[in-house]
């Protein structure tokens, strides 16, 4: 099997794929302070409750692919593949790896490796030109050509950034949960901040796509928009531009990767 890790900068999700079916997934807290001891014995302990897979650290699993926007949590899984995965085939997303995606940008090595990873998957399940939103820490917008370059992007405050600033500069707001209020015309303050979220960000998708599909491609309806990220389905209903969601594109993207570079290792 093939354990797949996306560490992003407020959550880290894991996807453990038999071929091409994701059989099993996680989602924990990224945290910068964790040592490679402490990431393996998270690993073991959420491994060790599959079925398909050994009582030791490691068994059933024959390859690993990796993507990290932390640099010190890249360091630290280097190291967990090193000492607990020896015998193990390890790809780490980064300068060097074989994607199958042409980075046209001014510094590609700029480009978080999430969002390159997300180009190869939207690439391969949908072809171009392809829109991919993905709702995180921040909300990114990546674009990729009818060929299959990844062209370049938007990158916005995302959603819980939103919310947490409105609760710490506004003197009589406060953190809320991040759901769809009963009606865009909130009747109390928490449906209010609810309503400018949900529909304010749902507004924005559709702002930021359109132009984006104008400047992609001569026929703006050809792209396709596909949204992912733990907070796409707050928006999903509610934005118009939205054609697919694929909630393990990141996953699926480090899968294609791995399997582009493994016979290289």
């Amino acid at each position: 099997m093939l354990l797949t890790i996306d560490v992003g900068n407020t959550h880290t999700t894991l996807g453990l794929f038999d071929g091409e079916d994701i059989v099993e997934h996680w989602r924990i807290s990224t945290d910068s302070r964790r040592t490679a001891d402490e990431l393996a014995v998270l690993l073991h302990g959420l491994m060790g409750m599959h079925p398909l897979l050994g009582d030791e650290l490691g068994d059933g699993v024959d390859g690993i692919a990796i993507c990290a926007t932390v640099p010190s949590v890249l360091h630290e899984l280097r190291e967990v593949t090193r000492r607990y995965y020896g015998d193990v085939p390890a790809v780490l997303v980064e300068p060097g790896v074989k994607t199958g995606v042409p980075i046209l940008t001014d510094n590609p090595k700029e480009v978080g490796a999430d969002r390159i990873v997300n180009a190869v998957a939207a690439v391969d399940l949908y072809g171009g030109p392809a829109i991919v939103v993905d709702f995180g820490t921040a909300t990114t917008f990546d674009a990729v050509s009818a060929r299959g370059e990844y062209v370049g992007g938007v990158i916005s405050p995302g959603i819980e950034i939103s919310v947490e600033a409105l609760g710490v500069r506004g003197a009589q707001l406060r953190k809320i949960e991040v759901a769809r209020p009963r009606s865009v015309i909130g009747k109390n303050t928490v449906e209010a901040m609810q309503a400018g979220i949900v529909y304010g960000f749902a507004g924005q998708v559709d702002g930021v796509v359109r132009r984006m599909a104008r400047e992609l491609a001569p026929e703006p309806d050809d792209v396709t928009v596909i949204a992912t990220g733990g907070l796409a389905p707050m928006v999903l209903g509610e934005a118009s531009v939205i054609d697919e969601h694929e909630p393990w594109l990141t996953l699926i993207g480090l899968r294609l990767v791995y399997e582009r570079n493994v016979s290289r290792l």
